[in-house]
């Protein structure tokens, strides 16, 4: 079939920075203080990206965005396949389940050079590529599947999906049920595992047997670590980066905030706002608030913006209170994400990363971990508040064949993301190992 489109540690040294900063991913500039880093509107005033220019239909109208992909719209790079029902773990059958994605190389003859990319959170199908019509954002790992890069489409067949449950094509809260209204609240409860499943059935229904590589970080690195778990024998390399084996109290408590401030948004209409003129957009920017800075450090904030008022703000002025500088930035980044994310998938993808524990029902982490095949490489940032290197430490301690990786970067969580070129050598390194 041809389809288109042991144990050891490394440290790797930080990357260089561009001349104009740190490659953040934010948009924002470097990570010094630099007052007038920010504009009064929110958005960065020194280093914002370009705007594509795509040729194309714009988007149709909608009376209000909710930041889903609804059918009609730009397809951009996507490709659907209908999976059929899918079995839930916690009972019951979500039925006529499509799953979005994207692919780039081919298969060859041989069927062994897939790669799944695993999306985080917030992430979808759109690993590599330009902002477009059916594209709110840019490719969230742009640098790594390209010619010559670390995952040279030349060699490999790239696939990534949009998780179930997400927003972005795949089946979720804002798609329609069988009765052809948006699932809303009647959208079932799906863990790290019932995700995984349908992934599995994707790669059924495109005739892929095995994974040359899972690769993942964060919430996608949870379902990396599942589909070595659950399919030993389907995995030859795993990839996991800023992660862990099972969710923990910590990880569970911040994600309790972002959940009520999503629910008790009164717009919110429990779950059931689609057919209105509104939006939990209040509540799903104060969740993406309390969740981004858990994605950073301490230092880098205090570095980045200190005590800095806001350009044409000063909190301590008669008046209007104005905004300290990292409160905009925290702005930003809410309504940012208010535009290209919808709040149910959001509150239903956040549940499933609490559900995350391999070991459940299989005699504990360490008893599930034992049955994985796979050279796996676990990779930690040194400066992840929300997934500690200490997690990557156990998991590498459990798995029979691992490689231990470590991201050096100022920015927390967000560093397997933001250092691109450690993330790089490191992910072209465990694909490398066992070719002939």
């Amino acid at each position: 079939m041809t389809v288109t489109h042991r144990k050891q540690s490394t440290r790797v040294s930080p990357a260089r920075h561009a001349a104009d900063g740190s490659p953040a991913r934010d948009g924002f500039g470097p990570a010094t203080r630099t007052p007038s880093g920010v504009d009064p509107s929110g958005a960065p005033s020194g280093r914002a990206g370009a705007e594509a220019h795509v040729d194309g239909p714009a988007d149709p109208p909608r009376r209000v965005s909710d930041g889903a992909w609804r059918e009609g719209d730009p397809v951009g790079g996507r490709q659907f396949v209908h999976i059929g029902d899918v079995e839930l773990e916690r009972g019951g059958v979500l039925p006529d389940v499509r799953i979005a994605y994207e692919t780039w190389g081919r298969l060859n003859e041989a069927g062994d050079n897939v790669v799944l990319v695993e999306h985080a959170l917030t992430g979808d199908s759109h690993v590599v590529g330009e902002a477009g019509p059916g594209h709110a954002s840019p490719g969230w790992w742009n640098s790594l599947v390209a010619s010559g890069g670390p995952v040279d489409p030349d060699e490999w067949f790239v696939i990534a999906s949009n998780v179930l449950g997400g927003c972005q094509g795949s089946t979720g809260p804002s798609s329609p049920a069988p009765d052809g209204q948006p699932w809303g609240s009647r959208f079932p409860y799906v863990t790290v595992r019932d995700q995984v499943a349908a992934e599995r059935l994707l790669l059924d229904r495109l005739g892929i047997a095995r994974v040359a590589a899972v690769v993942g970080g964060s919430m996608g690195g949870m379902r990396a670590i599942e589909w070595a778990v659950t399919h030993p024998d389907d995995v030859d390399r795993c990839i996991v980066l800023a992660s862990t084996p099972s969710a923990t109290a910590d990880q569970i408590a911040w994600c309790q905030p972002q959940l009520l401030a999503i629910r008790q948004d009164p717009d919110f209409a429990g779950g059931d706002y689609y057919a209105g003129d509104r939006r939990p957009d209040a509540g799903l920017g104060l969740a993406r608030r309390i969740a981004h800075i858990t994605y950073r450090t301490e230092s880098e904030l205090d570095e980045r913006f200190g005590r800095a008022a806001q350009l044409g703000e000063d909190p301590l002025r008669a008046g209007d209170r104005g905004r300290f500088a990292v409160e905009s930035y925290l702005d930003h980044h809410a309504g940012k994400l208010a535009r290209r994310f919808d709040a149910n998938s959001y509150v239903v993808l956040t549940e499933a990363m609490n559900s995350h524990d391999v070991g459940r029902d299989r005699g504990g982490v360490q008893q599930a971990l034992s049955r994985v095949r796979a050279d796996c490489t676990v990779v930690s940032v040194d400066t992840d508040r929300l997934y500690p290197p200490r997690l990557s430490d156990d998991l590498h301690a459990a798995l029979p064949v691992s490689r231990r990786a470590h991201i050096v970067s100022d920015f927390g969580h967000d560093g397997f993301l933001i250092e691109e070129d450690q993330v790089g050598r490191i992910i072209r390194d465990a694909l490398e190992r066992g070719r002939g």
